[in-house]
């Protein structure tokens, strides 16, 4: 297996998605193809350390966690992604995948918990949507909107039904930081009953924007 881009490998408490609040490490690829308008991870896109899989699995086993999560950038991207979550799925982790809902996931380990992110009108990158992959999502896997604004819930509530997301797995909605009012996406979801999550990112609210968390 080639040896991988790596912007980071830290250990924190998971911010988002279903094993919220567990300690975690953290792999983040380098290298992304969109440039979301909210994006909080710009830093991830150029430059990284080239790691082979035994100095990445060594990394994380320092930290003595169950969970790891993959992400980037886009982890996706790099084609040697693909070994690394089922070397992690080998070893016994929970494994995640933050992935932007734009490159395919069909290689994909059927271990590893898929996060899909659709992205929103306001993104700039909603054309970038790759719908076919919606059919390869297992029960265990969750569908992420990024909510920035009114336009923007409209339209993932519009995606809710037309798609019958809830049928496939979880939804979450989870409100651009500094963007979209939680309270008020929170009022949205009651007052249209929608079968959806709140999600905020509590590493935002335990740590800020820096990096690393």
């Amino acid at each position: 297996m080639s040896a991988l881009r790596i912007t980071e490998i830290f250990h924190s408490l998971q911010g988002e998605s279903r094993p919220v609040g567990y300690p975690t490490a953290f792999v983040r690829l380098t290298g992304c193809p969109l440039r979301c308008g909210y994006c909080d991870t710009a830093y991830a896109f150029h430059g990284g350390q080239r790691m082979d899989l035994a100095a990445i699995l060594a990394r994380v086993a320092e930290f003595q966690v169950r969970y790891v999560c993959v992400t980037g950038g886009e982890p996706l991207a790099q084609p040697a992604c693909l070994g690394l979550l089922s070397a992690l799925c080998a070893a016994g982790y929970r494994v995640s995948l933050e992935t932007s809902g734009a490159l395919d996931i069909a290689a994909v380990d059927q271990r590893v918990a898929v996060v899909l992110d659709l992205k929103t009108p306001a993104s700039g990158e909603c054309e970038r949507n790759l719908w076919s992959n919606l059919p390869l999502l297992k029960p265990e896997d969750q569908i992420k909107f990024v909510i920035c604004d009114r336009p923007d819930y409209e339209w993932a509530r519009d995606q809710l039904r037309e798609q019958d997301l809830p049928a496939r797995c979880e939804v979450l909605f989870s409100p651009a930081w500094e963007q979209q009012s939680a309270r008020a996406l929170a009022n949205w979801i009651l007052e249209d009953r929608l079968p959806v999550r709140l999600q905020i990112q509590l590493h935002k609210y335990l740590w800020g924007d820096g990096p690393g968390h």
